[in-house]
């Protein structure tokens, strides 16, 4: 076979492999394939953590099994969900289920910043199809909301919404994005302050920490009150919690090296490449 039929036979190729790709479309990219696999494990992550947190609060108050959840049990039920969902999903989308931790995360150029719009999307979904999952389930009303709601005055539940969601995004800040952390124990990290957080501010603000969790019930059941608090709170909380981690986090650059960047972002961000 001579070099001109063998070139001949290459371009060949090269058209029905061109042809191929125009058929199969936009789907044919293996990066917009990982993408909606990223997007389906968002939502699937997001619906179960909801379902499962809220359906406890809802047997805890209504019904036949009104009181036998108990507080302690909506904590721990939380808590557990979150580490389930860690090692079943972090792998596949990194497991946020929550837009705070997604926007902080691309805040400090940990995550794709073209993503997060789609990832607040498919988090949203979660919530609300949990949301509604609830709702046909049960009778409830105004009195069994299992949403969010501000216990006290707005600010207070606000500097509480901030505390908890700063200790949830410094813990995950830790373990997820510090190569020096055992990362075989971020779930039951992460699963542990979700724990500590619901104990902590629950009785005041309902320790929400996650706007999809607050603003999915909100929307199906129509209750409003607050929902500012936990919208604010959360992505203000775990930006400060990233920020905190960002400025101890170990680098081998003198400090006026680090002082001449243009700006604070910059610097940390600089200095977790250097791992």
């Amino acid at each position: 076979m001579s070099d001109q039929e063998i070139s001949k036979m290459e371009e060949g190729g090269d058209l029905k492999a061109q042809k191929t790709q125009k058929e199969l479309g936009f789907f044919n990219s293996p990066e917009v394939v990982h993408t909606i696999q990223k997007l389906i494990a968002e939502v699937i992550g997001t619906y179960f953590l909801i379902f499962a947190g809220c359906a406890s609060v809802v047997l805890n108050n209504v019904g036949e099994s009104k009181g036998t959840i108990t507080f302690p049990g909506i904590c721990i039920t939380w808590g557990l969900s979150v580490m389930i969902l860690v090692y079943s999903l972090g792998h596949i989308s990194g497991a946020h289920f929550n837009p705070a931790v997604t926007i902080s995360f691309a805040i400090y150029r940990q995550f794709p910043l073209k993503q997060v719009p789609m990832y607040i999307i498919a988090q949203m979904v979660g919530s609300i199809l949990a949301s509604g999952t609830l709702c046909l389930l049960f009778e409830l009303d105004e009195k069994s909301f299992f949403g969010t709601v501000p216990s006290g005055s707005h600010v207070q539940s606000l500097v509480f919404e901030i505390l908890a969601s700063f200790l949830l995004m410094f813990v995950i800040s830790a373990v997820s994005t510090d190569n020096r952390a055992v990362g075989e124990l971020a779930g039951i990290a992460v699963g542990m302050t979700i724990i500590v957080d619901v104990f902590m501010a629950g009785p005041i603000s309902g320790a929400s920490m996650n706007p999809a969790r607050s603003i999915g019930p909100a929307l199906v059941m129509h209750i409003y009150t607050g929902v500012w608090v936990y919208i604010v709170g959360p992505i203000l909380g775990t930006f400060l919690g990233s920020s905190a981690y960002n400025l101890i986090r170990f680098t081998d650059k003198p400090l006026n090296e680090i002082s001449r960047t243009s700006s604070f972002l910059k610097s940390v961000s600089r200095s977790r490449e250097s791992f």
